[in-house]
């Protein structure tokens, strides 16, 4: 490799670190006060870096609220999503999957909680980009937790007379609600919400 590609490669990966971690640091300040607050001026500030060179790493306010978005996914798969694949698919693997969930809104990645379902609620009558990354995001939790459900009623572990897309519905917005009710302070929120989901993940085979 040739001096000038040594220092090409070199500049690129500490634009990919530099990018990651204001990415970072932008989905953390907007689980807690929404994408819509993201500046690249108020990111700078924060970080101690000029705006210029924000503006530089992303280009957009737009932009940069994608990149907070794609790293809260990162987030979410290294949190729940990668440490769960050691657990058999199907009922075991649904299981783990909520279990991880419960320990990441417990003890969040983000000030404000669950990221996701922060952003859903920001952006659900908002059309753009933006939107349409969140969407995604959402879409694929629900298609894997589906997907988990289904395999599950082939091992003839679930009751086979319920709909899986319907169930990945319902874990969902339980999720969603116990989220709400951990960042309210209710010491409930999460027994409540395992109480549920245990008895709708109990259910009999039909």
């Amino acid at each position: 490799m040739t001096d000038e590609a040594l220092t090409t490669d070199q500049r690129l990966l500490k634009g990919a670190r530099a990018r990651a971690s204001v990415a970072r640091h932008a989905a953390d300040v907007a689980s807690v006060e929404g994408l819509t607050g993201l500046s690249i001026g108020r990111i700078a500030t924060d970080l101690g870096l000029s705006k210029s060179g924000v503006a530089g790493l992303f280009g957009s306010k737009e932009k940069l609220q994608i990149a907070a978005v794609r790293k809260a996914r990162e987030v979410f798969i290294d949190r729940i999503v990668r440490p769960s694949v050691d657990a058999a698919e199907g009922l075991p693997r649904l299981r783990e999957l909520i279990d991880r969930w419960y320990v990441y809104a417990s003890e969040p990645a983000f000030s404000g909680g669950c990221f996701q379902a922060a952003a859903l609620v920001e952006f659900d009558s908002r059309p753009g980009s933006v939107r349409d990354a969140i969407v995604k995001n959402h879409r694929d939790w629900l298609a894997l937790l589906a997907y988990q459900v289904r395999t599950a009623q082939d091992a003839g572990d679930f009751d086979t007379g319920l709909d899986a897309d319907a169930v990945a519905f319902q874990i969902d917005a339980i999720l969603v609600a116990t989220n709400t009710g951990l960042r309210l302070g209710d010491a409930s929120a999460v027994p409540t919400s395992r109480a549920i989901l245990y008895r709708l993940l109990s259910g009999c085979p039909g």
